[in-house]
């Protein structure tokens, strides 16, 4: 019996490229593949801060989905475009997971899938022992 759980989010990449949004594991990780600032198959508008916003959203929602949330957040992982932009995503992060402080990197790649995208965000959660 496999207890992994799968979340979809209907995203436009997740069917054609054969992924999930999230997995569950049965011990309690929750793995949350990479979000864009795509939402309705469309970017969203405004800068890397924006971007940063929607992307931690979409994440969340597959989190909320398996019945977690930003408090259950473990660890993030923000890949940017370009350097100059770290600040606006970085205050992004920090607004969304300051009392949480789960561990984080970000990296500079060469470009996502579309150049219109700066920033690209993955999101580890755990959901711990009931009290």
């Amino acid at each position: 019996m496999n207890d992994v759980r799968k979340i979809s989010s209907g995203g436009p990449w997740e069917e054609t490229f054969g992924y999930s949004r999230a997995v569950e594991l049965p011990n309690g990780l929750v793995l949350v593949s990479g979000c864009t600032s795509v939402v309705g198959g469309r970017i969203a508008e405004g800068g890397p801060y924006e971007q940063t916003r929607t992307a931690f959203g979409v994440a969340v929602k597959a989190l909320e989905e398996l019945g977690l949330g930003v408090a259950d957040v473990v660890r993030t992982r923000m890949y940017i475009t370009h350097a100059r932009d770290a600040d606006d995503i970085g205050r992004a992060h920090k607004e969304l997971f300051d009392a949480v402080r789960p561990a984080a990197s970000m990296v500079i790649v060469a470009g996502l899938i579309d150049p219109s995208l700066v920033v690209e965000v993955e999101v580890e959660a755990f959901r711990g022992a009931p009290a």
